[in-house]
């Protein structure tokens, strides 16, 4: 852990990306994998079950993964060869049939996925309910507008919350409609045709969705528009929260005065000043995901049918994205538990 992770980490949202979650649901695909593939007659029940029981105890040698992942790209490779060893005769060649390493770790990353969706939309709600408690005590304390950085027009402190809660809902109703498009089975084999699974395979991809939780869906290997949605997603929330910290950070200002904000921050060199900290956050955590959510778009272009280096960004910027999402929403919690403002004007 860095120290920075203090101030912009998020350790219930870091949680679902460490190797152990990973490892964790790359194990899933592989025993619904069995399970679904002897449900369909192509491996004997007695197979499917040996292979769940190695999943549920497997003990990765994680030296030996490491190397494999920095000598083959991809970690399933060495991962099903430790698997192999761990299911043992004779049904080690019933392990991973038909499946290829991009099903194992889109899959696994979807079902690690799920619960921080579920996370993100129940802080969402939260920030909506605290925002709306905020007006509702503050919320006819009188403001001055101000538009292009100039007093406008008088205003009170219930619509400049309401700007900050707008979006909230539209957010919620964008995840809802989503999840779908996200949270879908990745079953292609190794060119994404499900050739492998013959006639079985439709009965297969059903299976394994069922037994996951997961939409069924064709292959998308090179269909990497769920993932960048997710990451437009992602800017959309940390940039609204954006907005919000820059208003209270030019709103707190010694100066202004319009907001007051509990609990700032210190200076090492300067007694005095209480630093809008979780504001400024706010801001540079937003500036951080929309530039993240361009580098994201352009992993769109998976070149035939999969590239290793589109991919491979994924996994470089996608976890930093939910992250400093997650950490934008705590932090938002927490300044508007702080945030009041006065009942007369500046």
């Amino acid at each position: 852990m860095t120290l920075l992770s203090a101030l912009a980490g998020d350790p219930e949202v870091e949680a679902a990306f460490t190797d152990v979650a990973e490892l964790a649901a790359m194990l899933r695909f592989e025993a619904a994998l069995a399970e679904a593939e002897a449900a369909a007659g192509l491996i004997p029940p007695e197979a499917a079950a040996r292979i769940a029981e190695a999943c549920a105890a497997f003990a990765p040698d994680w030296p030996a993964l490491r190397a494999g992942l920095a000598r083959d790209g991809v970690v399933v490779p060495e991962l099903v060869r430790q698997l192999r060893a761990a299911v043992g005769d004779p049904h080690a060649g019933s392990l991973h049939r038909g499946a290829t390493s991009q099903d194992v770790i889109d899959t696994g990353l979807v079902l690690r996925l799920a619960p921080v969706l579920d996370l993100l939309d129940g802080r969402l709600d939260a920030l909506d309910a605290a925002l709306a408690a905020l007006s509702a005590r503050d919320g006819a304390a009188p403001l001055m507008a101000q538009t292009r950085m100039q007093r406008a027009l008088p205003f009170t402190a219930a619509d400049k919350v309401d700007t900050w809660r707008g979006p909230i809902p539209r957010h919620r109703a964008r995840l809802a409609d989503l999840r779908p498009r996200l949270l879908r089975l990745q079953l292609g084999g190794p060119v994404g045709t499900r050739a492998e699974l013959g006639g079985a395979a439709e009965a297969v991809a059903a299976g394994m969705a069922g037994r996951l939780g997961l939409a069924d869906a064709p292959a998308w290997h090179t269909q990497r528009d769920g993932i960048a949605e997710f990451g437009a997603w992602l800017a959309l929330v940390a940039g609204g929260l954006g907005k919000l910290g820059q208003d209270v950070a030019l709103m707190v200002q010694n100066e202004v005065g319009t907001v007051r904000l509990a609990g700032g921050g210190t200076s090492s060199a300067m007694a005095h000043k209480a630093n809008p900290v979780p504001a400024e956050l706010l801001v540079a955590l937003a500036r951080h995901v929309a530039g993240l959510s361009g580098t994201l778009a352009s992993a769109l272009v998976h070149e035939n049918e999969r590239s290793g280096a589109a991919w491979t960004l994924e996994w470089l910027v996608l976890p930093q994205m939910v992250v400093a999402a997650g950490a934008a929403l705590r932090t938002a919690l927490s300044l508007v538990a702080n945030l009041s403002f006065p009942t007369k004007p500046a």
